[in-house]
């Protein structure tokens, strides 16, 4: 991965954002070449599936919402990881995932010699698993607590409550909240479908792996609304997308786009 990040970084793809104050973390700049890249994709697959359809329309939603929006949708109570701290070296760590990372150990068994012993394995010298913080083998970790992965902020001059705001974690509520604005607008009648690309934020207590893990990213996203009779099956709706990439099963699941 070191190889690549490098490499993105020599022609003019991919920036750590902010680097000459030591950076940010997972947060990255889209270089001369990177934005072009990047731009191409989305002219190509705003064309796919929205400019050569007669069943899709687009939108660009606003990246703040109304707070209701993500108490209504489950964001506010659900949307959460559990998180554990280091009362050591203070890292934080996903509690699900904890245990596929890599430990450090400092074995008893060879006089306290450190070892770094792979994600879900014993020790093989004194048989020990990790049972403390697998960075730096010798903090506690505190028990697992529900961390919320929204970015909180506040609308107006005063931080109070009724001011509280969030950065969208992604961008399908924009759509459905605004479903009965296009149907009244456009005059469009079921089967149709709404696309949007835009920027998500999650807050990720555990991110990288370069850009595919980020806490600030885009998305590529469209939404389909039938009548319940008239829904395709989960994997019809799945092959009709498909077919769009040149699956030649999904012809029949979704309307035909217009040529």
């Amino acid at each position: 991965m070191d190889v690549i990040v490098s490499l993105c970084k020599r022609r003019g793809f991919i920036f750590q954002s902010s680097e000459i104050y030591g950076g940010t973390g997972s947060c990255w700049d889209y270089g001369p070449l990177g934005v072009e890249l990047r731009n191409n994709i989305k002219r190509v697959w705003w064309r796919d599936f929205v400019h050569q359809r007669d069943d899709m329309v687009g939108l660009d939603a606003s990246i703040l919402m109304h707070p209701m929006v993500w108490k209504a949708s489950g964001h506010l109570d659900h949307f959460t990881d559990p998180m554990v701290d280091c009362r050591e070296c203070k890292r934080r760590f996903r509690a699900d995932q904890i245990d596929e990372i890599d430990w450090t150990h400092y074995c008893p068994a060879t006089k306290g010699n450190k070892f770094t012993i792979k994600a879900g394995e014993p020790c093989k010298h004194c048989g020990v698993r990790r049972t403390l913080c697998p960075e730096c083998g010798k903090g506690e970790l505190t028990a697992p607590r529900q961390f919320n992965l929204m970015f909180k902020t506040f609308m107006g001059p005063v931080e109070e409550d009724a001011s509280v705001t969030y950065l969208r974690p992604e961008t399908a509520q924009g759509i459905f909240v605004n479903f009965d604005n296009v149907l009244q607008s456009t005059r469009r009648k079921l089967p149709f479908g709404i696309a949007q690309i835009g920027k998500a934020f999650r807050n990720e207590i555990t991110p990288g792996n370069f850009i595919f893990r980020s806490r600030e990213f885009e998305q590529m996203e469209l939404q389909y609304f039938s009548r319940p009779a008239d829904a395709p099956r989960p994997e019809e709706n799945t092959l009709g997308l498909a077919s769009r990439a040149g699956h030649p099963e999904g012809q029949a699941a979704l309307p035909r786009p217009r040529r």
